[in-house]
C-alpha cells in the first residue's frame, strides 16, 4: 500500500511545484492591474456617482478607458476641488483631471494631446441693467471696461489666472450649485462657465427663470490628465497620450460624449 502511494505523493508534489512556478512567473496580464489614485470634484457631467455609487461622467469614462488601454486601473476619490489639488501636491493622490497651468505643472506632468476642449460662456441674471454691455463681451478687457463682477467657485484656477489678476471683483462659494443662486440673487454680474454643466446646476438651484445665457464666449479650456512628478505612474503619460489619439481616431471619445449630450438635453427640458 505504501509503495502504491509513494508515486502518487511524488506526482502531487511535482504538480504543486509546477503550479507555484506558473503563478510566480505568470505574465503581468494575469496579475491584478496597478491602481492609480485620481481625486475629483463631483461635477456633472465630468464625474459623478449614481444612487448605487457607480461612477459616471464623460471625463471619468474617457480617462478610465485611456488608462485601461495602458494596463492601468484607477481608484477615483471625490473631494472639494481645492482639496483634490492639495492631495496631488502633497502625495495623497497620484493625479487629477484638469487644465494644465504653470502652477499645477510645477508639481505634475501631463501629456501632449487634450482629450477635451471646453468652451466658457457668459451668464448673467435677468434684468441686469448692464445687459447690452454683457451681451457684447468679446474678451476680458470688455469685463474690465464695464466694471462687472464675477461669481465663481473655490479653486477655479481659470478665474484666478484670468479674472482676479485683472483686478475684477470676484464673489466665491465652495458649492457649485450656489454659484447660480448667488447670481440669481444679484451677488455679482456674471458667471463664466461651460453651458453643458451649467444648466443642470441652474435647474437644481431652482433659478432657471432668473438666469440669462448670453452669446459671449471667452475661452476654450484644454483638459488633460495630470500626474504628480514623483508618482510611480508619471511615466505612463506618453503611452496614455497615444491611447487618447487612438480613441479620438477610432470614435471612442465621440461615442462616450454622445451619451452625455443626450442626457444634457433630458436634464434641461
Amino acid at each position: 500500500m505504501l509503495n502504491y502511494l509513494m508515486p502518487v505523493n511524488k506526482l502531487l508534489r511535482t504538480s504543486l511545484a509546477l503550479l507555484f512556478c506558473m503563478l510566480l512567473f505568470a505574465p503581468a496580464s494575469y496579475a491584478e492591474k496597478p491602481h492609480i489614485r485620481i481625486d475629483y470634484p463631483t461635477y456633472w457631467p465630468f464625474f459623478i456617482r449614481d444612487e448605487s455609487g457607480r461612477m459616471q461622467g464623460f471625463f471619468y469614462e474617457i480617462v478610465t478607458e485611456g488608462l485601461a488601454r495602458t494596463g492601468i486601473n484607477a481608484e477615483w476619490r471625490t473631494f472639494p476641488w481645492a482639496r483634490c489639488q492639495d492631495h496631488v501636491k502633497n502625495g495623497e493622490a497620484d493625479g487629477m483631471v484638469t487644465v494644465p497651468t504653470p502652477e499645477r505643472l510645477a508639481y505634475t506632468k501631463t501629456h501632449s494631446t487634450p482629450f477635451y476642449r471646453k468652451k466658457l460662456s457668459v451668464f448673467t441674471y435677468a434684468g441686469n441693467p448692464k445687459m447690452s454691455q454683457i451681451q457684447s463681451i468679446k474678451d476680458i478687457d470688455d469685463i474690465v471696461k464695464a466694471n462687472l463682477s464675477v461669481v465663481t467657485y473655490s479653486g477655479n484656477g481659470w478665474n484666478d489666472r484670468h479674472i482676479r489678476t485683472r483686478g475684477i471683483k470676484t464673489h466665491e462659494t465652495p458649492n457649485l450649485v450656489n454659484v447660480w443662486s448667488m447670481l440669481a440673487n444679484r451677488r455679482g454680474d456674471i458667471v463664466i462657465e461651460w453651458p453643458v454643466a451649467a444648466w443642470p446646476d441652474i435647474k437644481k438651484a431652482g433659478v432657471s427663470k432668473d438666469i440669462i445665457f448670453t452669446n459671449a464666449v471667452l475661452d476654450c479650456m484644454p483638459f488633460h490628465l495630470l500626474i504628480r512628478k514623483d508618482s510611480p505612474y508619471a511615466d505612463i503619460l506618453p503611452d496614455f497620450d497615444k491611447k487618447i489619439i487612438e480613441m479620438q481616431q477610432d470614435g471612442t471619445i465621440d461615442r462616450i460624449m454622445s451619451k452625455y449630450i443626450e442626457e444634457f438635453f433630458e436634464r434641461t427640458r
